[in-house]
């Protein structure tokens, strides 16, 4: 979120994957956990992961207890009541509860939770454009691509922030309207936003035109901005990129690049996505051919 409460929220919980992301319903994605995060921009596809999507993420247990909610934070207090208006006098302590219950249930990867708690916030203070936000991102981790659209459009359009830009993108990407996807790339590239937000939008992008066969593309657009530029400290926003460029071009079939790829990310953090799982699919690289034996003076 562009706002430092929303930051708050988001810092927990940071992986569309990518996140092959991730969509959780229509394509398959592989294991991301992330995102897609700073937020995680992640998307959950079932199976195996595509290019631009993200890994997909794990879940905490069905039976686990959300937390009792900690106190809202002092800036999204003020924001509702500055949405709210002289509502607040008799809205305040409720709706600060539930807002407050929502952003531990949302760091807790408790999506369901955390959105019907956030719901009642929306429908009370409906200029509130965090508890849009918060309930938007719950509603796509749940692959909600629909309702989770209304909720982030409703926050773009209350605070002209492009912050969540990729996550709508990626929505639209999942419901098969590419043509949205690349509208939404233009106003972002437009809004020039954190770099690690251009690259997630950039690692959508590269999915959709995936999706529609042009591999080339996809792989030129992420080469050209640097996505597989080796780094000395790679931070998450590198591991995104090296894992959905190594999945682009193993689909483009070259495999050695996938290889070396993947091999980094492993190397980086062996324990990300499924990249142990991707390396083993791919094999060790062939060994180099010996010349032939000449030392005994055959013609």
């Amino acid at each position: 979120m562009a706002r430092r409460g929303a930051s708050t929220v988001r810092s927990g919980s940071e992986g569309r994957g990518p996140g092959d992301d991730t969509a959780e319903g229509r394509r398959q994605a592989r294991t991301r956990t992330e995102p897609f995060v700073p937020e995680r921009f992640v998307r959950v596809d079932e199976g195996r992961g595509d290019a631009g999507g993200r890994p997909e993420r794990l879940r905490p247990p069905a039976h686990r207890s959300v937390a009792p909610p900690a106190e809202l934070p002092a800036d999204l207090a003020a924001e509702l009541a500055s949405a709210a208006g002289p509502d607040w006098n008799h809205l305040g302590e409720r709706m600060s509860e539930r807002m407050a219950a929502g952003i531990g249930a949302y760091e807790r990867e408790r999506y369901r939770d955390a959105a019907r708690m956030l719901r009642p916030v929306v429908d009370a203070v409906p200029n509130a454009a965090s508890a849009h936000e918060l309930l938007g991102l719950c509603q796509y981790h749940q692959g909600q691509w629909k309702a989770a659209l209304a909720q982030l459009e409703a926050f773009a359009a209350l605070t002209g922030s492009v912050d969540q830009h990729p996550v709508r993108m990626d929505c639209q990407r999942a419901i098969g309207r590419p043509a949205r996807v690349e509208a939404l790339w233009d106003e972002l590239r437009r809004g020039s936003p954190e770099p690690e937000v251009m690259a997630e939008g950039r690692l959508v992008l590269a999915g959709t035109w995936a999706d529609r066969g042009d591999l080339e593309r996809a792989v030129d657009l992420l080469v050209e901005a640097g996505a597989g530029r080796l780094v000395r400290n790679p931070s998450e926003r590198h591991l995104r990129q090296w894992y959905v460029l190594a999945d682009l071009t193993e689909r483009a079939g070259d495999l050695a690049r996938a290889r070396e790829l993947f091999a980094r990310v492993a190397a980086t953090d062996p324990e990300a996505y499924d990249v142990a799982d991707r390396l083993a699919a791919l094999g060790s690289a062939p060994r180099p051919r010996r010349p032939p034996n000449r030392s005994h003076g055959g013609r």
